[in-house]
């Protein structure tokens, strides 16, 4: 079964990295999606950039609304995702514990929903 792992955290936590800490957070997270794919478990990990380029876009109406940043104000923001093949939620679960910025942040484990006839 498939998951996404959304990786959450406040943004200003990485800002207050120093260059070498987070060089060695980069290096860690990279490492570890390495492992991830030699184990066949990696389907695609995607660190974001921050929400200070983002955009949100609502359709209501037949009308777009576009806004910048987040769609929500909160106090984590999504720093990136990793999608892995697992085998069911203890799986993905122990796979999530793995992942560099749950010291940092908080990682929410969603299985994906297969569309019936797709």
């Amino acid at each position: 079964m498939k998951y996404v792992l959304l990786v959450y955290g406040e943004e200003k936590d990485l800002f207050a990295l120093t260059p070498e800490q987070g060089a060695k957070l980069d290096a860690d997270s990279l490492s570890y999606d390495r492992a991830l794919d030699r184990q066949g478990k990696l389907i695609i990990a995607q660190a974001l950039q921050s929400v200070k380029t983002s955009k949100s876009l609502r359709r209501r109406k037949g009308k777009r609304l576009v806004t910048d940043g987040p769609f929500a104000e909160t106090k984590e923001q999504l720093l990136g995702f990793v999608m892995v093949e697992a085998v069911d939620l203890d799986e993905a679960l122990e796979i999530a514990d793995g992942i560099p910025l749950a010291e940092l942040g908080t990682v929410e484990v969603r299985a994906i929903y297969d569309i019936p006839g797709s």
